[in-house]
């Protein structure tokens, strides 16, 4: 009867191969650490239509992966479907490893738009299952739901009840203008982009029937204390900075987060309708978050 083995197995989608490449570094570098566990690891990919293995590891050279799943320079069944889901221009990471580095196998795969993990003690047969279960599950099977098309937020609509006033507080913000337009009678279209947003935010009139100052928003920045003191610059009437749950109110305590946690400290502010904007400082995204 076959042995039983304790792993962890990854399967991973990013957005381009070399971020998925970046992952696998960050894997190799266990190596060159000299942490004690064996780990096999690849990136797949699409090669002028065609499923490929771009790049291969495995330590200490010990193929954890069962052979059959990758078959060399042409994929066996598996590995060509898995690979085929893929756009043009994603990659997967696939890894399976010993426990004893699963911390440092959850830090390589923080890059990865969508990241499946699963603990299992398995045979090298049924590791084979676990690896077909994961990559449907990160879609990256024909029994997955991936449907190829991004959906980017663009704009985000909130109600204000005087418009000019919403406007030059905005500017003040240090946002930028993007437009202010009257196409038709009592419809207006004002836009404004925060720096560094991929996302605009957008008021008016005729936009929406939500009450002025409903609305609520989340900012992310790098430097907490850094973005606070820009507020209180602009003449921005911030909130003092807090650490802990943004909610309830009760459960705020005082001052950025001690180790300074990423998504651990927050502060707000409001526009002059009441809208309140959500500062959060992000410094490690979570796997799977872009």
């Amino acid at each position: 009867m076959a042995e039983k083995k304790a792993l962890v197995v990854y399967a991973a989608a990013y957005e381009t191969a070399n971020a998925a490449l970046a992952g696998l570094n960050a894997i190799e570098q266990l190596h060159k650490d000299e942490l004690i566990g064996q780990y096999d690891a690849a990136v797949i990919d699409q090669e002028k239509g065609k499923p490929h293995v771009v790049k291969r590891m495995d330590r200490p050279h010990i193929r954890v992966i069962p052979e059959w799943f990758w078959g060399g320079s042409l994929p066996r069944k598996e590995l060509h479907e898995a690979a085929q889901e893929l756009t043009a221009n994603q990659a997967g990471l696939i890894a399976v490893g010993e426990p004893t580095i699963e911390k440092r196998l959850d830090e390589a795969f923080t890059g990865a738009a969508k990241v499946v993990k699963r603990s299992v003690e398995a045979t090298t047969d049924e590791i084979t299952s676990e690896l077909q279960e994961a990559l449907k599950e990160a879609e990256m099977s024909p029994a997955g739901t991936q449907t190829g098309v991004d959906m980017d937020l663009e704009v985000d609509i909130i109600p204000v009840s005087d418009v000019d006033r919403s406007k030059q507080f905005y500017q003040d913000l240090g946002w930028r203008l993007d437009a202010d337009d009257a196409p038709l009678e009592g419809l207006r279209i004002v836009q404004f982009t925060p720096p560094g947003s991929g996302c605009s935010v957008t008021f008016g009139l005729g936009l929406t029937a939500s009450a002025p100052g409903s609305a609520e928003g989340g900012l992310i920045v790098s430097d907490i204390v850094a973005a606070h003191d820009a507020l209180k610059a602009r003449g921005i009437d911030a909130s003092e900075i807090w650490h802990g749950p943004p909610f309830p109110v009760q459960a705020r305590q005082p001052g950025p987060d001690p180790e300074r946690t990423s998504y651990g400290s927050f502060c707000s502010f409001d526009d002059p309708d009441g809208n309140t904007w959500l500062v959060q400082e992000v410094t490690t995204r979570l796997s799977g978050r872009v």
